[in-house]
Parts: structure tokens; C-alpha cells; sequence
């Protein structure tokens, strides 16, 4: 009876805590969509006022609830944003993001700890609020982009490279952030040593998650429901945050690595159509949590600083992203642009700044005073980026002529195809294979050591059969390593100059010899030093005798990754290449509205060229791609429509399909038509086909659709036997339907 009244009591505070949390989250979303203010800012404010340190409103009654709701809502947010992100991405971002985004970062943190050293802040806070002030809100800008209308510009996708790159160096610095709290030192050896440690739990993470995950949803497909979906992808969410814990890292950075994972799989976009509402739950209730926790005398005493700090980030951010996009060969317009859009800090601020109170290295006033400069510098991006334009314009008037020239050139040579020399070609796939590949072997024998040796080395032969089933699953790594070709073409071109021979000659040694080293440093893990040189004589001449069938199970595994990790790519074929485009072109995606009144028109009759000057690069329809569709290509609602053009003509041809999008009246007239999904169970249709079933004929309905086995079968021919548990699509009469199918038939899902 005690325990039971204990968890009562336990458990009390932290259901009322998320019941006031989600009330002030409410209220803030419909206050804050009626003036159209972003929303993060609502949330802000609302937990601000809904703390403790207000008597007339109700608040919190134990900040630890608090405290959990807010981490487990930066878990969901930090998977989320990994599901937005993907590896690929980040290859894919382009040398502007590349370049503009480090650019940002270094300037921002040197300018950042400056100005704490000359506040007078202790060294730990200001190296904490460079990292802090460094780092954008993709959160906002995503937000922002798209109430104004500027997601098509080419400049945003400069900005979403540079988000990209952002959150990849945040997860980095919380790494490192957290290796100085604990040493309270700048070591160089201990912040290389946890940057190996990041980059090797990185890789095997990846490498393993790509290649077992999808195999995995791809085998589970046939009896995927939503349901189980989502709880299967919470549940690896949650487990890589839990291996990340136990391994010494955040658990945002194993949710994150999560996200990125299920990023690569063909069910990614249903993934994150699935955690949208949880993100969307878990994020309000973390940024509510965020405001309940800032002390207004805080905000008060530190009132200059905030001040301060807000113009730093609004400037500091604006100029750093100009001068990193102008370095990256972006005209001045679009370079101004980026800079501007990038002014203001956000989600991964508020991680870092939690960070820093977690492991109780940073001061009380950091937390509000970050806060606090996050909501007003969110409250100004948008007119930031209205503003970017005239600024540029201004700016241009202003400097000389030969500079502007200048910049126009330098960015005119950029755009030039850079060629890629074969040495090049050939020393980056050969590094490439030694550290995927030592990756892999070390955390094989790693695991080994661990998890297979203590269950038989209590054996007679337990030693020697842990050596010899690690050897077994690493024979086709080790071949990789040595022997496996790479880049064979431009090898066999160099060898051919005499300065390239001892090169190449050096890095098939280094592969070799590595092979070696890791051979031994398996053998002795399990054996003496003796047995271990024996065992490496005979474990290198068996693995010479077999190398043809080593190759075959190594293409074996690699195959599998490949098809692992180019699925969504395959399936989702003739996605825009923005970095494929030429000049001020680029792509841009449009969906035709189901109220447009250009549905069902044939290309030739829009004269969408001939009026606006873009090209429709492709049409997806559903499952079916129409890539350069010809002049008598029709458009159907539901369309989604690739189209290459400048800023402008985009602009333009989202203008035009505003204006033929047909207005809904606010009361529509009420119809009895329906479209409903109905279940077969009874035996009275099954067997017939559709047209025996006589359907139409006594619901005046259409049978649109038929599910059978998780596989839809659109505008069914009448001569399809229906079959038990079909799911019909069908359009009729409301009435009609109900008589004619009533429940002891059939299970009628209204």
C-alpha cells in the first residue's frame, strides 16, 4: 500500500507538470499563429510567464519533471532533425556550404569568447557561448523560408547546405565541449583522442546501421502497419541513445545518429511523416520547458549583455556567412542574402547551453541571457531576410565599381568544373579503403574480445575458437584492406610515369602491412606472444590460398551496403541535382493543387516556356517518373512537377500557380458522394468479379482501388475476382453503401 501511494505521489508532479507544459503550449500556438509570429518564440514566452517565478499564473510544481520532459523532447528533436538530414546530404551540400559554413563557425566562436573575456565572464562560460552564438537555427529559417515564400531561391539552398554542415559540427563540439568541462584543460592529446573515439563510433554506427536497418524494414514491409512502424523506429531512436550513453556521448547525439541512419532507408520520408506529431508534441514541450526555466531577475541584471550579445549574433552571424559565401564564389547578392538569413541562434544553442549546466561548468546567468538572445534574434530573421535584397542593393551602389567587377569575376571562375587529377582520384579511394576498412576490423575484434571470448574461454580450446570465428568474419575485411584494386584506371595511367611509382608502390605496402598488424593484434588479443607468431604464419598462408572466394563474399557484403544505401535514391530517381545545375538556374519542385485549373491541360496548351522561360525537368506521378515529359504531356492534380529557371522565372511560375489555383467557397454545398475503404470478410462476394458482384449497379458506386497484400491495384478492370480481406475503394452514395453493406457482411470503414 506505501509503494503504491508512493509512485502516486511520485508520479503526480510530473503528469501535472506536462498537463501545465502543453496547456501554456496551446495557448501559445494560437495566440502566436493569429499575429503570425514563429512559434518558437510563443513557446518561449509562455513558459517564461508560466514558470515559478510568477504568482498569477498557475506554474510548475518540480523542476526535475521539468527537466525530464525537456530531455526527452530534445531527444525527439535531435532524431527528427537526423531524419531531415541523411549522410548524403552532407556530400551533397557543395563547395558553397562547404566553404561558407566553417568560414561562419570560426569566425562566430573566436568572436564569441572575446567578447565573454571582455565581459568579464570566466573562460569556460565564454568558450561555451562562442560555441553557442556559432551555430544557426534550422528550426527558424525552415520556418521563416517558407511564410515568406523564398524556399525556391537559390540562395536557400546555400543556407540549408550551411544548416547541414552546422548541425554536423554542433554534434562535434558538444563531443569536445564535454571532454574540457571534464578536464577543465585545453589538451590537445585528450580532444584528439575524443575526436577519434567521435569519428570511430561514427563510422561503425553508420556502416553497421545502413546495412542491417533497412534489410530489416525492407523483410518487415509486408506486415508494417503505421503503428508498428513508429514504435520500431522510437524504439532505435531510443537504443542508439542508450549505446551513445553507455559509450561516453550525448544521448542527442545518439538520437541524432538515429535519424540520420533511418534517413538512408526507402521508408524515411514515411518515418518522419509518422514522428512528425511526437517531434511536434516532445519540441513544444521542450522549448515551454526552456522559457520555465529562465529567471527573470536574471534577465534583468544581465539586460546589457543581452544587448550585447544580440547584436553580435545579429551581425557577427550576418557578416561571417557573407564573407564565407563570397570565399565560396557566390555573387554579392546571394552572399548577402545567406548572411542575412543565418542571424540568429536556436535549437542547438539551447542543447549546448543545457550542456553546459548538466555538467555544471557553466554559470547560472548563461542559460537566460542565451535564452533571451535566441527570442529576439528569432523575432527579427524574418525581416532580416526581407531586408537582404535592399542591403545588397545599397552596398553595391556604395562600393567602387572594380570591386563589384571583382566579385563577379571570381565567382564566374568558381562556377568553372574544377578537374579532379588521377592522383587525386587514386590516394583518396585507397585512404578511403584503410579507414572504412580499419574501422570495421578493429571494432570486429573489439567486440570480440568482449562479448564472444568470455562465453567459451573457459574452454579447453576456448581461446582458439574465439581467434578462429573472428578471423572467419574478418577474412573478407582483411582481403579488402590488402588486395582489393581501387581506382584501377588512373593506377594503371600513373604507373606509367616514373614519379608516381614509388607512391602508388608505397600505398599497396601500407595497405599490406596494416593487414599484417591488424592479423596480429587479433592473435594476440587471445593468444601469448608466441603462439601468436605462429598462428600469424599460418593464418597469412591460409588467407593466400583462397583469395577468389574472399573476393566473392566481400562483393557479397559490399553489394548488400550498396543496395543498402542507394534504395531511397533508386526509388525516388530524377531528384533535382541542385549541384548539377548551371549558372543562376537551378531546380526547383512544385506540386499542382487539386483546385488548379491548369489539371488536365497538355504542356503545349500552358506554353509554361514560352510565357515564363523555365523548363520542366520531370513529372512524378505516384510511383511513375515522366523525366523531360514532351509537349503533349498532360497535368493531373497531385502532380509533383521539377522545374529549372533563375530566381526570378521560379518565382514567376509559383506566381502563376497562386493565381490558377481555383478559390473554395467558405460553405461548400453538401454532398452524399463519398469515398470509403471497405473490408471483404463475407463469403457472398468473395470468388465473384467485380462486375458479378453487381457494386455499381445497386450502389451507384465505382470500385476506384483494391489492396490486396499491402499492393494497391488503381481503377481495377470489372473482371478482377474479388478475394477474401480485399480492401475496396469505393465512390458512391453514403446511403447507398450503408444498405448495401451492412455490418454482418462486411466491415465498412466510415
Amino acid at each position: 500500500m506505501s509503494l503504491i501511494t508512493e509512485t502516486t505521489h511520485h508520479l503526480q508532479p510530473l503528469i501535472t507538470d506536462l498537463g501545465l507544459i502543453l496547456m501554456t503550449a496551446g495557448v501559445a500556438v494560437l495566440l502566436f499563429k493569429k499575429i503570425k509570429q514563429p512559434l518558437v518564440l510563443g513557446y518561449l514566452i509562455a513558459g517564461f510567464l508560466a514558470g515559478s517565478n510568477f504568482d498569477f499564473f498557475p506554474s510548475i510544481t518540480d523542476h526535475k519533471s521539468v527537466e525530464v520532459w525537456a530531455e526527452i523532447g530534445v531527444i525527439f528533436l535531435l532524431f527528427s532533425l537526423g531524419l531531415e538530414f541523411s549522410f548524403k546530404k552532407l556530400m551533397k551540400v557543395g563547395g558553397s556550404a562547404s566553404i561558407t559554413a566553417p568560414v561562419q563557425i570560426v569566425f562566430m566562436i573566436i568572436l564569441g569568447y572575446f567578447v565573454g573575456i571582455a565581459m568579464g565572464w570566466e573562460k569556460m562560460d565564454s568558450i561555451f557561448l562562442g560555441v553557442i552564438l556559432s551555430i544557426s537555427s534550422t528550426t527558424i529559417i525552415l520556418k521563416t523560408f517558407d511564410e515568406l515564400g523564398v524556399k525556391t531561391q537559390k540562395f536557400a539552398g546555400i543556407v540549408l547546405g550551411s544548416l547541414i554542415v552546422q548541425d554536423i559540427v554542433a554534434i562535434l563540439m558538444m563531443v569536445l565541449l564535454s571532454t574540457i568541462a571534464v578536464s577543465q584543460q585545453f589538451s590537445g592529446g585528450e580532444l584528439l583522442q575524443s575526436i577519434l573515439k567521435l569519428l570511430f563510433f561514427l563510422t561503425i554506427w553508420f556502416i553497421g546501421g545502413i546495412f542491417f536497418i533497412p534489410t530489416l524494414l525492407r523483410k518487415a514491409k509486408s506486415i508494417l502497419t503505421d503503428e508498428i512502424t513508429l514504435i520500431i523506429a522510437v524504439a532505435l531512436c531510443l537504443m542508439m541513445v542508450i549505446l551513445a550513453s553507455n559509450v561516453g556521448f550525448s544521448p542527442a547525439l545518439g538520437a541524432f545518429i538515429m535519424g540520420s541512419i533511418i534517413a538512408e532507408t526507402t521508408q524515411a520520408e514515411h518515418v518522419e511523416h509518422l514522428v512528425k506529431p511526437v517531434k511536434d508534441l516532445f519540441g513544444a514541450v521542450f522549448f515551454v520547458s526552456v522559457g520555465m526555466l529562465i529567471d527573470p531577475d536574471t534577465l534583468v541584471e544581465h539586460a546589457v549583455p543581452v544587448a550585447i550579445l544580440t547584436l553580435v549574433t545579429i551581425f557577427g552571424q550576418s557578416i561571417s556567412s557573407t564573407i564565407g559565401a563570397l570565399i565560396s564564389g557566390q555573387p554579392l547578392k546571394q552572399s548577402i542574402q545567406t548572411g542575412m538569413s543565418l542571424s540568429q541562434i536556436g535549437e542547438f544553442s539551447f542543447i549546448i547551453a543545457t550542456l553546459g549546466m548538466t555538467l555544471k561548468v557553466t554559470s547560472e546567468f548563461l542559460y537566460p541571457i542565451v535564452v533571451a538572445v535566441s527570442a529576439v534574434t528569432t523575432f527579427t530573421t524574418p525581416y532580416m531576410i526581407k531586408a537582404a535584397v535592399p542591403v545588397s542593393n545599397f552596398i553595391e551602389s556604395k562600393i567602387p565599381k572594380k570591386w563589384v567587377k571583382a566579385i563577379d569575376k571570381y565567382s564566374a571562375n568558381t562556377e568553372a568544373i574544377k578537374s579532379v587529377s588521377d592522383w587525386q582520384i587514386v590516394l583518396r579511394a585507397n585512404l578511403t579503403q584503410i579507414i572504412i576498412h580499419s574501422v570495421i576490423i578493429v571494432a570486429i575484434i573489439l567486440l570480440s574480445s568482449q562479448y564472444i571470448l568470455p562465453l567459451v574461454e573457459d574452454s579447453k580450446f576456448g581461446n582458439g575458437l574465439a581467434a578462429l570465428i573472428t578471423l572467419f568474419v574478418l577474412s573478407p575485411f582483411l582481403w579488402a584492406l590488402s588486395l582489393r584494386r581501387v581506382a584501377s584506371r588512373q593506377s594503371k595511367n600513373l604507373m606509367n610515369e616514373r614519379k608516381y611509382r614509388g607512391p602508388i608502390i608505397m600505398l599497396v605496402l601500407i595497405r599490406l602491412l596494416l593487414t599484417v598488424f591488424y592479423l596480429g593484434f587479433l592473435l594476440n588479443t587471445f593468444f601469448s606472444v608466441m603462439v601468436a607468431l605462429i598462428g600469424l604464419v599460418i593464418a597469412l598462408t591460409v588467407y593466400s590460398l583462397f583469395p577468389k572466394k574472399l573476393n566473392e563474399q566481400y562483393l557479397k557484403i559490399e553489394n548488400h551496403f550498396l543496395q543498402n544505401f542507394n534504395a531511397r535514391d533508386i526509388v525516388k530517381a530524377g531528384r533535382s541535382r541542385q549541384d548539377l545545375t548551371p549558372w543562376d538556374g537551378h531546380m526547383t519542385t512544385f506540386e499542382i493543387a487539386k483546385e488548379s485549373n491548369i489539371a488536365g491541360k497538355t504542356l503545349s496548351e500552358l506554353e509554361i516556356r514560352e510565357k515564363m522561360g523555365v523548363n520542366i525537368a520531370f513529372i512524378r506521378r505516384g510511383e511513375i517518373m515522366i523525366n523531360i515529359p514532351g509537349r503533349n504531356e498532360r497535368l493531373f492534380p497531385g502532380d509533383e512537377i521539377c522545374v529549372i529557371g533563375t530566381d526570378n522565372q521560379i518565382q514567376e511560375f509559383k506566381a502563376y500557380l497562386d493565381k490558377h489555383e481555383i478559390d473554395i467557397p467558405e460553405k461548400l454545398v453538401e454532398t452524399d458522394i463519398v469515398l470509403k475503404q471497405i473490408e471483404l470478410k463475407n463469403e457472398e462476394f468473395i470468388g465473384k468479379s467485380i462486375r458479378e458482384s453487381q457494386i455499381r449497379e445497386k450502389t451507384n458506386g465505382l470500385v476506384v482501388g483494391i489492396e490486396r497484400n499491402r499492393k494497391r491495384i488503381l481503377n481495377p478492370e470489372s473482371h478482377i475476382i474479388l478475394q477474401p480481406y480485399d480492401i475496396l475503394w469505393i465512390v458512391g452514395s453514403r446511403k447507398k453503401l450503408y444498405e448495401f453493406f451492412d455490418n454482418d457482411k462486411l466491415k465498412l470503414k466510415l
